[in-house]
Parts: structure tokens; sequence; C-alpha cells
């Protein structure tokens, strides 16, 4: 397999369209032929990406990720103070169905009637945030809907700085980009099955 450090504002996968055809999978297909896409990241989010190297690594991954043997921590800064309920920083619980926004496509909402089960975990990550407007967040999703993280931080009131789907104009102007890094990853090696861990520091 390969671990990949994906850039904001790079593609995950190709879009449509000639001109989006430039994304981390075909960058590192360039490099590694037998690389193959497990699962991939927002355009807007940075950080940890796993590929393949060819059919059976795929297939285990996948695996894995259904199994929810993968475990992702992501780095977000949001607008607003959250307050720690659970003691010792302990981790809380969003807990709201999401399903995508077919006329407002690619947006994706909250929704009793219609959406799937999503959850996310989030608690206070260091350095804490220097001001009473934003938060840093340690985020962990439990189940993998599209834009998750977002729409749930949006939903309980506390949209990432920097997201253009789901933030006020005020709040998407505090920031140069989407303030979303995926920092860690966990995941069994396709060829051994331990588990393996890879880091990478959150860039704002």
């Amino acid at each position: 397999m390969i671990v990949l450090d994906k850039p904001a504002g790079l593609l995950a996968v190709p879009g449509r369209g000639p001109d989006k055809q430039d994304c981390l999978s075909a960058r590192a297909q360039a490099k590694w032929p037998d690389a193959l896409v497990v699962h991939r990241l927002d355009m807007a989010t940075s950080g940890l990406v796993v590929m393949a190297r060819g059919i059976e690594a795929q297939r285990q991954l996948s695996r894995a990720f259904e199994q929810r043997e993968v475990h992702k921590r992501y780095t977000a800064v949001v607008a607003g103070t959250l307050h720690k309920p659970q003691p010792d920083n302990g981790w809380n619980t969003i807990d709201l169905p999401l399903t995508i926004d077919w006329p407002n496509r690619p947006r994706s909402i909250v929704s009793a009637e219609l959406g799937k089960p999503s959850v996310t975990r989030w608690r206070l990550a260091s350095p804490l945030t220097d001001d009473d407007t934003t938060t840093r967040l340690e985020l962990e999703p439990v189940t993998g809907r599209t834009h998750q993280l977002r729409v749930h931080l949006q939903a309980i009131g506390h949209p990432i700085l920097g997201d253009m789907l789901y933030a006020t104009p005020e709040q998407q102007a505090r920031a140069p980009r989407l303030l979303l890094h995926a920092h860690q990853l966990s995941l069994p090696h396709p060829q051994h099955g331990d588990t393996v861990h890879f880091h990478s520091p959150c860039p704002f």
C-alpha cells in the first residue's frame, strides 16, 4: 500500500471534464502503475489517504473500511466556542442522520426521514485557539458519509472555518482554506494484518 499526504485544493480522484483530471490518484499512478483507490478526501481537505498496490490489497483494505477496522482522526478549527462537557476532555458524540441534498448537490443535509445513520466524535485539541471566537477540535468519524464532519459541525452551530459549502460568508473569509486536516490513520496492513499507524502534522 501507499500512504499519501494530500494537499488542500487537489482532487483525490478525477472529476468530470478535462480540467479535473489532475488529482492525487493520477499522480500516484504515474509513479506506481498498480496503485488503486480505496477511499478519498474532499478536495478542500488535506491529509492522509491510503491507496492499495494491486487488486488483492484493494480488496483487503476495502474490507477493512467496511468492517470499521480503519480509524481516522482529523483536526479542525470551527467557529464559536465549544466547551468540553465530558470530564478530562473525553469524547463527545454527534449522532445525526445524513443524506445528499439532491437539489443542491454536492451538499449534504441532516434528515430524520431520509438520512443514513451518521456518527462523529469530537474533543478539544491542542494547541487551543488564542481567541474566544474559534475552537480547535480533534474529530473521529465513526461512519463515513459524504461531508459528514462538515455537516455535523454546521448542524450543531459551529461550521469549520473556510468551508465554502457550509459556513457563512464571514466564517469562510476567516481562513484561506477549509481548516480540516486528516492527521492520523490506523489500519490493518493488507499483507500481514498488523495494525500500522501514520501521522501528518497539521498545517494550520
